[in-house]
């Protein structure tokens, strides 16, 4: 379930309201997803998209200025909470105030508008492979899964598939035996459960330092 981001003068313009028009929609916080343009042509396309990923000014009655969102951490966008690990492959460049051009921003994107600005940043590949007559296939992103879960229904499983599950939270028992157990069999079981055990104590300590 998608939990709301923790929101800076978190009003009704800034979060996810299905009463709001396309374009508010977009620059609102929420889960990531794939922006859907109403745009045809590339060029375009890239006007709309600056429009979504411009920093949130304030306002006071019709007046705007300086930016409502610019503190470390925060999106500038929608001004979500959001703190990006150095090896996250979505990780987003350093905001510009007006997206391509403009000084450094304080905040950063949240994941769903650092969604949004891959897709700016493969638009504009785009544009450039179809200036020059190359071809170019743009990157959707995706949420990620442990690699084992990709492989449709599981009969075996090796260590690693054993270990990716675990470090994802998931819990492996070993099958359970029909008919009586024997002594052996009971020594196996309970030597897998122990090793199975040790290793999700191993992927918790270290996350916690």
């Amino acid at each position: 379930m998608f939990q709301q981001p923790n929101l800076i003068g978190a009003n009704s313009s800034n979060v996810g309201n299905a009463f709001l028009p396309p374009l508010g929609q977009a620059r609102a916080a929420g889960p990531i997803d794939e922006y859907d343009f109403r745009e045809i042509k590339p060029k375009k396309k890239l006007k709309e998209m600056t429009k979504v990923l411009m920093a949130e000014k304030k306002r006071i009655l019709f007046i705007k200025y300086g930016w409502k969102f610019n503190l470390k951490d925060r999106c500038i966008v929608c001004g979500a909470h959001h703190v990006w690990e150095s090896g996250d492959y979505m990780r987003p460049p350093i905001p510009l105030s007006h997206v391509t051009k403009g000084r450094p921003m304080r905040g950063t994107y949240c994941p769903k508008h650092a969604t949004h600005h891959k897709q700016m940043e493969m638009l504009q590949q785009q544009i450039l492979a179809d200036e020059h007559g190359l071809d170019f296939k743009a990157f959707i992103p995706r949420p990620r899964l442990p690699q084992v879960l990709s492989k449709g229904p599981l009969t075996t499983m090796s260590k690693a598939d054993v270990i990716s599950l675990i470090g994802a939270g998931w819990l492996i028992t070993p099958p359970e035996v029909k008919g009586e157990e024997t002594t052996l069999e009971e020594v196996i079981r309970l030597s897998v459960e122990i090793r199975l055990a040790s290793e999700r104590m191993n992927t918790l300590i270290e996350k916690g330092e």
